[in-house]
């Protein structure tokens, strides 16, 4: 596919692996967690034949794809950075995109490779994901960069290929100080450490992980969010945003204050979590390219990862801002931004 084809900048670029998600309901399994309900796991009889109640097949997902079309739904153009298999399900794949209206000027197609493709188990509101990543090639296209600079780029999951692709995107964004950066590690960039990435922690203006992800960034499994904001903040992110679940989310833009928001209520019991945290971070980037302060971004991304697990799949129940903005108008009183 010929990357250098003429189109208008976007607003946004999300930059991370596109995939598909099969997600099948199981019918008939065991879920066993400790005494405060954590560090689950899920059990089904082995060499048998296991009913299922449906299978959902949902295209063009991933942690980058969910941020560029919670974007574009909120108003901003958006593109994606991302490699596709020169099969059906690439050019599904492709297509969805389009459908979203998500400018495709960056998207690539790998010869002789498939698109990565997941299976998601679903029990209750809970899923657990067989994953997949194709060893793609990751070319660094700086002159189609340079020709569709972007306000800003939302880089997260990518595969274990990519590590100097991580490298040249830093050395560009430093030589285009205009451009601000957002990072949301994916599992292999948590693997790789703060010290392999620090180029990528430099230059990043947001950051965004949950409590866990902190603690095993900065190696301090007990730390608390005092210390896991400094800590992360050192590395170099001016805006650091740390979930905690269901006990909600804290944020900082430096080291005197720490802003706690809890999460915005279901208004039923969830039916698949896949990509709440996808929608709550991207969200809270769209408020910021908005114009909103760090305190009004923040009331942004809860809504909207609220309404996603209403619906199966990272993308179907993504707001509109007028959407979004008649749920922040409705909020309860106490969903309001504090100091912790």
């Amino acid at each position: 596919m010929n990357w250098f084809k003429k189109h208008t900048a976007s607003e946004m670029l999300a930059i991370g692996d596109v995939l598909t998600d099969a997600f099948i309901e199981l019918q008939d399994a065991h879920v066993h967690c400790d005494i405060n309900d954590a560090n689950c796991t899920i059990s089904m009889r082995f060499g048998d034949k296991i009913p299922f109640k449906n299978a959902t097949v949902v295209r063009g997902v991933g942690n980058a794809a969910n941020a560029a079309v919670a974007m574009q739904r909120l108003g901003l153009s958006s593109a994606l950075m991302a490699t596709v298999g020169d099969d059906e399900e690439g050019n599904r794949t492709l297509k969805h995109l389009k459908d979203e209206s998500i400018n495709t000027v960056f998207m690539r197609t790998e010869k002789n490779k498939p698109t990565n493709y997941h299976y998601v188990l679903r029990y209750g509101a809970e899923r657990t994901i067989l994953v997949k990543h194709e060893s793609y090639q990751y070319p660094f296209p700086e002159l189609l960069l340079e020709k569709n600079k972007p306000t800003w780029i939302y880089f997260t999951s990518i595969a274990k290929e990519s590590l100097e692709f991580h490298h040249q995107l830093a050395t560009w964004v430093k030589k285009n100080p205009g451009i601000h950066f957002a990072f949301q590690p994916g599992t292999f960039q948590l693997q790789l450490g703060k010290d392999v990435l620090a180029d990528i922690y430099s230059i990043t203006h947001a950051f965004f992980c949950n409590k866990e992800e902190a603690q095993k960034i900065l190696e301090k499994p007990t730390a608390d969010f005092k210390e896991l904001h400094t800590g992360i903040r050192a590395l170099g992110p001016k805006i650091v945003v740390i979930t905690d679940g269901p006990k909600g989310m804290t944020a900082s833009e430096n080291n005197e204050t720490i802003y706690f928001l809890p999460m915005y209520p279901d208004p039923k019991p969830p039916v698949d979590r896949t990509g709440a945290g996808d929608a709550c971070s991207s969200t809270i980037v769209a408020g910021l390219q908005s114009g909103l302060s760090l305190e009004q971004a923040m009331l942004w991304g809860p809504i909207n990862s609220m309404n996603v697990v209403q619906y199966i799949g990272a993308q179907e129940g993504l707001l509109s801002r007028e959407q979004l903005e008649t749920f922040l108008k409705n909020a309860p009183a106490d969903y309001v931004v504090s100091k912790l």
